[in-house]
């Protein structure tokens, strides 16, 4: 090649970067990238929950029962059985009790065996939107992993045994402490951090979505054994904004919506309606030609006497 040309073109060590180089580019792609994940994978945007089932037999455990109840300071949730007796029901599917996304899928080992830990958003009866966990433990297999939105009803694992280490059955707990996971050990075990599971789903059955969704935390928790920091409380956080909308009572069904004072403007229609309903028609007058009092007496809802006669 001509020296001239030679000095024109560039040399092909100097287009391909050093080995220090690349390990430089390569560690600030894999912080920026680290720091970033985290900060998109830690809350999921879902729908608010529109009611809560049992976990077995859905939607009102049937063909199951209760074989061991809540009690505070004690047992901190609910042991369910089938009904065929021993272990038949080995295998049977558990259900998520509501819409909400899974937040731990794991073989927790120890007493605890395979579990899941569903968070659900949802706007209880007072209006205001909150959030519970509800754990499924000692399964013999599980369906969903953690980030799966569910539904309620949507399969999240089988009844098993942790590993033969009890009879079969589930355990199930629903908890009003975000920051439990699987230290139950490290919180006060009664009614501040959790809810009797049973009545909380019968007065939860129905409840009004309005088709909000929510950034649900995926954390929150410290892993098994380990303590959290106390900065790290859920927080929640609307996806959207706006004008309250009414809480519905009963089934999806119900179109009587519940006020929450009597400044609120649709009880005040309601009660307008109301009024109006219960007030009873007042008699006409007897004044008037007799096609005026005859109309009158239709839209009173009364009958004209036939030997009525005219004026």
């Amino acid at each position: 090649m001509p020296p001239l040309i030679s000095l024109m073109m560039p040399c092909p060590t100097l287009l391909r970067p050093s080995a220090a180089l690349r390990g430089i580019v390569l560690a600030l792609v894999t912080l920026a990238v680290g720091a970033a994940l985290p900060l998109q994978a830690q809350t999921a945007r879902v729908l608010l929950a529109d009611g809560f089932d049992f976990p077995v037999g859905k939607p009102d455990a049937s063909g199951y029962r209760k074989a061991r109840g809540y009690v505070p300071n004690g047992h901190l949730g609910e042991d369910w059985n089938g009904t065929g007796g021993g272990d038949s029901d080995f295998g049977d599917p558990i259900y998520s009790i509501a819409r909400g996304v899974v937040i731990l899928s794991e073989n927790v080992r120890v007493g605890w065996g395979h579990c899941i830990i569903v968070r659900h958003a949802y706007r209880d009866t007072d209006g205001v939107i909150k959030m519970v966990d509800s754990l499924y433990a000692h399964l013999n297999e599980r369906k969903a992993k953690v980030g799966d939105v569910v539904e309620r009803g949507t399969l999240v694992g089988t009844m098993g045994s942790n590993f033969g280490q009890y009879p079969v059955h589930l355990h199930f707990e629903i908890r009003k402490n975000l920051q439990i996971g699987m230290n139950r050990g490290k919180f006060a075990r009664d009614n501040s951090n959790y809810y009797n599971p049973t009545p909380f789903i019968q007065a939860h059955r129905t409840t009004s979505s309005d088709f909000v969704k929510v950034d649900v935390p995926l954390k929150g928790f410290a892993p098994y054994g380990q303590d959290i920091s106390p900065s790290a409380s859920p927080k929640i956080k609307p996806a959207i904004t706006g004008f309250r909308i009414p809480i519905y009572r009963g089934s999806s069904s119900s179109t009587t919506p519940k006020g929450n004072s009597k400044d609120d403007p649709v009880s005040k229609i309601k009660a307008a309606a109301d009024a109006r309903a219960n007030t009873p028609a007042t008699a006409p007058a007897e004044t008037g030609d007799f096609w005026s009092r005859l109309k009158s007496k239709l839209k009173g809802g009364q009958v004209v006497q036939p030997d009525e006669k005219k004026k």
